[in-house]
This record gives C-alpha cells, structure tokens and sequence, in this order.
C-alpha cells in the first residue's frame, strides 16, 4: 500500500514539474523574443530539453506500472531510452540555432530590454526553484535527477539575473549573446555525454555499475560449479540489468545437491541490480554447443 502511496506521489511530482516547466518554456520563448535577449531564447532551449525530460519520466513512471506484455516481455523500461534519444536530437537542434543566432548579434550588436530580462530572470528563479523543490522531496531516483538538472537550470537564470542587471547601468551590447553561448556549450557538452550512454545502452553495452569478472568470481566459488561460460549482461534503461551465463558443474549426487547450488546463485544475483537473470545449468556429461561457438571458458 505505502509502495503504491509513494508510486503515486512521484507521478503527481512528475505531472506538476512537467507542466510548469512546459507553460514557463512557451512563456520565456515569446519573451526571449520580445524583450531581444539569446541569452533567454538559449535558456528555453534548455528548458524545452527539460519539459521533454520530465514529460517522458512523467509518462513513463505511469507506464512502469503496467504488467509486461506479449510484444513487450520486459515490460517498458526500454521506452525510457526513446525519450532521451529525441531529447538529445532536439537540445541538439536547438543549440546549434542558439549559437547561430548568438555569433550574429556577436557580429552585429543589438541592445536588449534590460528591464524585460530583470523580470523574466526573476520568474524564472521562482518557477524553476519550485519545481526543484518540489522534485528534492521525492523518493524515486527518477525525480532526483531531475531535481537536480531544474537546479542548474535555477542557476542559469541567475546568471541572466546579474547579466540584466548590469545592462541597467551599461548597455554591453555582447554581454547577452555571450552568455548565450556559455549557456548552449554547457548544454551541448551534457547532451553529448548523455548521447553517448544512451547509445551505449541502446547498443546493449555492459552497465559500468556492475562488474562481471566479480559477479563471475563469486559464482566460481560456489560449490561444484566447474566453470562459467556465455555470460552476457546489458542494461534496460541505466538502472535495471539483464543478466545470462551458463554454468558448467561437476558431478551431482542428488536433486537435493542442485537445488543448493540454484539457491546459492540467487542469493548472489540478489545483491545486485538485475531485472531478469537467467542460469543455465549443465552437467558434467552435458556439451553446450554455445561454449564452443562463443570461445568463452573459465
């Protein structure tokens, strides 16, 4: 019931930053234009990045609740993938626009309303430092993370603040664009690396949390395991893992026997963040066609 309460509670969280983020990131758009500034525009680029991120978890954390299906046997997980993938290709998109239209003003300065940017700056540190508040609070590692990318984007807007601030007193034409482009290289250096893991993942690349030669080492120590060969792990979305292996044993006297060694091996994969695992067992007088093709031996 409390697992439920709690499930709920994150969807609700979810749902509320989501559709801030969204209304503020339509909003600082038409601003950015109105009172002249990049340095906004870049920021609702960024913000655009965050609503399709807080929009996907949103949509996701409602759908981890439903049962695995026949064409989706893992269940939906994986989707989690999808959503950074377009997120990435959009921030991207996105910046390489920002950073057009920032070396252009660069070339041919423009002034900005002062005045507007104070006022949107000021917004933007309340409607972002609520909705990071409001994240900070829940349990799920989904919202934590996002809790802290509003964060960054609260210090963003501090950065447009004391930029505004000081056009009050002097019109530096290329202070806004240059933030601008301290604001889109930021931006581009995360989504690159985020790209880059997704793409690990997608490619079914071992998860770094988890380390296969110690995993492989602890079921070696398992009585009457003789040798290990065919393991395989990959990640659904970062978080949640797959594992498969096939262990070889020595003689067994009994079912009794098997049964030990089957409870052992759960008891290992327990410890560790595995969605599925499947063990295949083969005994001594048994040829797995697998270890010879996959060369693997232990």
């Amino acid at each position: 019931m409390a697992h439920n309460h709690s499930h709920d509670h994150s969807s609700k969280n979810l749902k509320t930053a989501f559709f801030l983020n969204l209304g503020f990131t339509i909003f600082e758009l038409i601003g950015g234009y109105y009172v002249n500034s990049v340095a906004i525009i870049s920021d609702a680029i960024h913000d655009l990045g965050d609503s399709l991120s807080l929009g996907t978890s949103w949509y996701l954390d409602v759908k981890s609740k439903q049962s695995p299906t026949k064409v989706f046997s893992f269940g939906y997980r994986r989707f989690s993938l999808l959503g950074a993938l377009i997120n990435s290709i959009v921030l991207i998109a996105g910046s390489i626009y920002v950073i057009k239209e920032a070396i252009g003003r660069i070339l041919n300065p423009e002034s900005s309303d002062a005045t507007g940017m104070l006022i949107f700056a000021i917004i933007g540190v309340v409607v972002n430092g609520y909705a990071a508040w409001k994240l900070s609070k829940g349990k799920t590692l989904n919202e934590r993370v996002i809790s802290w990318h509003l964060l960054e984007d609260v210090l963003g807007w501090v950065a447009i603040l004391i930029v505004s601030i000081v056009l009050h007193f002097k019109d530096i034409q290329y202070l806004d664009p240059a933030l601008s482009l301290l604001i889109t290289v930021y931006i581009l250096w995360n989504v690159v690396s985020r790209l880059k893991e997704t793409l690990v993942i997608f490619l079914q690349g071992e998860p770094t949390d988890v380390d296969r030669a110690v995993i492989e080492g602890e079921l070696l120590k398992i009585k009457n395991v003789e040798s290990i060969h065919h393991t395989h792990i990959w990640s659904l979305d970062g978080e949640h893992h797959v594992f498969t292996t096939h262990l070889k044993l020595g003689p067994i006297q009994d079912l009794n026997e098997m049964l030990s060694i089957k409870n052992q091996v759960k008891g290992i994969m327990k410890k560790y963040p595995f969605e599925h695992y499947t063990i295949e067992t083969e005994i001594d007088a048994e040829r797995c066609g697998l270890e010879e093709d996959s060369g693997e031996h232990h």
